[in-house]
């Protein structure tokens, strides 16, 4: 059965889209079957993969209101190994429509259910919130990545999303790990980057990912191509980062290959 991850910050601004598509091409460029699921209404995931739901096919918001089949809603990319599930503006008006529905937080969980054993990954692209969308996208994961910009907000932040992260655990997923805190958009020129940096890894140590991701201006011009840096352009930077942050899952995986969940 395929690992389902989350990926998930309540700040906006922090890579959290481009993580998302990035190491999902990147995993499915190292031969794992893939599949994104764009869980943000704004639908940037979708729109920088290169796809839409225009197509009259549907998405997340109809397989979550049980008006298509999770598999009818599944779309391919141009990346062999690599399928999407999109979102639009719709996904928004799910909070309100479910808000009276009984077990309104286990839909998306209900979905990746029906679908992980099709794929090796299932990577959760989170709206920047902490509404029931996200909540429904960590009650069906079995860890949460967390893209976390070197900027000064970002350990008070991250204090929020842990404390967040640690009430669904206890609540609703017992078994929600962290799969790690990635830090992103580092400057390493910048010596205010990288003292937040250096504070975030001795905070939470061996939650911190090695791989880091930097500024870059192919990541920033990928999404307008709509295409993923690995096809844009492979030799830049940003796509080696995320080829290396796809090999430090896979190792990670290697290596709890029991779904033990890492403490929180």
């Amino acid at each position: 059965m395929g690992r389902i991850v989350a990926i998930a910050n309540q700040k906006g601004g922090v890579g959290k889209t481009t993580t998302a598509v990035n190491l999902a091409a990147s995993l499915a460029d190292a031969g794992k079957r893939v599949l994104l699921i764009d869980f943000d209404p704004q639908a940037n995931a979708t729109n920088g993969i290169g796809l839409s739901e225009s197509n009259g096919a549907g998405g997340i918001y109809d397989a979550m209101g049980q008006t298509k089949a999770p598999s009818d809603v599944i779309q391919d990319t141009a990346l062999e190994g690599l399928k999407l599930i999109p979102s639009t503006p719709a996904l928004a008006g799910a909070e309100l429509e479910l808000v009276d529905v009984p077990h309104r937080e286990s839909r998306l969980k209900n979905i990746c259910l029906v679908l992980a054993e099709q794929y090796d990954f299932i990577l959760i692209d989170c709206p920047p919130s902490f509404g029931l969308l996200t909540v429904n996208a960590l009650v069906a994961a079995e860890s949460v990545l967390i893209p976390v910009q070197c900027e000064y907000y970002a350990i008070h932040g991250l204090g929020q999303l842990m404390d967040n992260i640690n009430r669904v655990r206890r609540i609703y997923n017992k078994n929600l790990s962290i799969e790690g805190i990635l830090l992103t958009m580092l400057d390493a020129r910048n010596n205010l980057c990288n003292q937040v940096a250096e504070e975030i890894r001795m905070t939470f140590s061996d939650r911190v990912f090695s791989s880091v991701i930097p500024r870059n201006v192919a990541l920033a011009e990928a999404p307008s191509y709509g295409r993923p840096v690995l096809t844009y352009n492979n030799h830049s930077a940003g796509s080696r980062a995320y080829i290396e942050l796809a090999h430090e899952v896979l190792k990670k995986r290697e290596v709890f290959s029991d779904h033990s969940p890492l403490a929180l």
